[in-house]
């Protein structure tokens, strides 16, 4: 099980002072003390952890989080931003002797520019409602996580989110122009804006995707498209899973780029499509569902080719989506995966690592042994097109030898991405799930340097502590941290 830093006894013995202090700062409702009603905010989508924070404060204006942050970090307590709780990593996580800084209150959608093709919301404004906002125009927000419909636009900020079709069009980082974001000392901080390019320092591509860590988004400027002219989906199911990993690999080598391009195994087919009854092939070990975009004749033209490439690869089973009701229907069955799966099993543990496309066959082969090996079943989700893998591994959390092992197989799968060439995570971020596995990744000085920017922006390491570093050192010593592992370019300068 993974452990979080012990809480500070003085601070927990404060906490009448403190949740008073916090009153006096953001009145009425905006101070959530009694235990019973703090119980919701105890764990995110990684439920199998959970703790009940010191106090819970909604503020509602930019100002109420500046000053939150400003007593915090002049009474040394810690701070865990939460958006809608979807965080699949245990990102907001609370801790015993920490604030939880909830934004769902800041929901509104402030400016929409269709001239310079933008949107300025606030973090609580969900992501399915930024398309929602504008579709009436022809436009539409292309992240778009599975969870979109309930998961906030500062969440994905700060995990850099993605989703279907992030293949194209980018992840959250390629997708916003702007934030404001309140740093821990209560400073407000505007990066980036309605313009393409921001001067200095890109401090923006810092800030996105840095879990909560370095600052507190009020603020978002983000980047509306134009919605294609055509899109449809071609569905195709192959005998082996290895056949519709080569057919994405020459899809990709052939020079296309679909709009989305996902897969599903066979253990996942089947609980999707009596969940969602999307008519999938029942008989097939994958399913790949790729989707073209653009202009009519371009769009027939690579649907011939796509199925050309298919047909290539041993495919068993094609079907075009010849109407928007078939492309969203088959689509729907793969943004139902996860619920779906929840039918099937007590409990799933969802996965996020990143590998070569080229490797897909030999990462499936080396996760059905170690499903053999930890006695678990594992259904696969794929962000096919750019190698992000979502394994699902089903267990009954009431049986603590089979969390135990479900958190084992997963970090064994994390681990086999990382030896194959691959990454940890793709969109869920690190949080406390992948901390403890930073190492196989980077070594101590990777993560001395990773952890200087940290201080530079929180040097008391207030906000969201025990996520992502697996070794916590004090910002006074990481210069000594960065040369321990041997000389390093410039070492002759001084040292901090």
């Amino acid at each position: 099980m993974l452990k979080m830093p012990q809480p500070d006894q003085a601070i927990i013995a404060r906490r009448d002072e403190i949740v008073a202090g916090l009153r006096a700062l953001v009145p009425g409702e905006g101070v959530v003390a009694a235990p019973a009603q703090m119980r919701v905010y105890e764990t995110d989508a990684l439920s199998a952890y959970r703790q009940v924070p010191l106090v819970v404060v909604l503020p509602e204006t930019v100002g109420q989080v500046s000053a939150v942050l400003r007593y915090a970090h002049e009474h040394g307590i810690k701070v865990v931003p939460r958006g809608a709780g979807t965080s699949l990593s245990g990102g907001s996580l609370p801790v015993a002797d920490g604030i939880v800084l909830g934004l769902s209150k800041f929901n509104r959608i402030l400016d929409i520019d269709y001239e310079n093709r933008c949107a300025v919301v606030q973090p609580g404004v969900t992501n399915l409602a930024i398309t929602r906002a504008v579709e009436g125009r022809g436009f539409y927000y292309a992240p778009d996580p599975s969870s979109q419909i309930a998961c906030s636009i500062g969440g994905n900020v700060a995990e850099n989110s993605g989703g279907v079709h992030c293949l194209k069009y980018g992840l959250t980082a390629n997708n916003v122009l702007g934030i404001e974001v309140v740093l821990v000392t209560g400073e407000v901080v505007r990066l980036g804006g309605k313009h393409l390019d921001s001067e200095g320092y890109d401090l923006l591509g810092i800030m996105t995707g840095s879990e909560g860590m370095l600052g507190v988004v009020t603020e978002v400027t983000v980047r509306i498209l134009q919605k294609p002219e055509t899109a449809r989906a071609v569905m195709v199911g192959f005998p082996t899973s290895e056949d519709a990993g080569q057919c994405v690999a020459d899809i990709i080598s052939a020079g296309i780029i679909p709009g989305g391009m996902e897969m599903m195994d066979k253990p996942a087919i089947h609980a999707v499509d009596e969940f969602v009854h999307a008519n999938y092939p029942l008989d097939v070990e994958a399913l790949l569902i790729v989707e073209l975009d653009g202009p009519a004749v371009e769009v027939d033209h690579l649907v011939a080719r796509v199925s050309q490439i298919a047909n290539d690869n041993k495919a068993s089973t094609l079907r075009l989506s010849n109407s928007e009701e078939e492309r969203l229907l088959l689509w729907a069955g793969r943004k139902a995966a996860f619920p779906a799966v929840g039918r099937i099993s007590p409990d799933y543990m969802c996965m996020d690592g990143t590998i070569p496309r080229k490797r897909l066959p030999d990462v499936l082969r080396g996760m059905t042994e170690l499903s053999k090996k930890y006695r678990l079943r594992v259904a696969n989700v794929f962000h096919a097109g750019d190698g992000n893998l979502h394994p699902l591994i089903l267990f009954d959390a009431n049986d603590a030898d089979e969390l135990e092992r479900a958190e084992n197989f997963g970090a064994d799968i994390l681990r086999l991405c990382v030896k194959v060439g691959g990454v940890l995570t793709g969109e869920h971020g690190v949080g406390i799930e992948k901390r403890d596995l930073m190492p196989e990744m980077f070594n101590e000085i990777d993560l001395a340097q990773q952890q200087n920017v940290k201080c530079a922006f929180d040097e008391k390491g207030l906000l969201n502590p025990g996520k992502v570093f697996p070794t916590l050192h004090r910002c006074a010593d990481m210069g000594w941290m960065l040369v321990r592992g041997g000389k390093l370019p410039h070492a002759d300068l001084p040292r901090f």
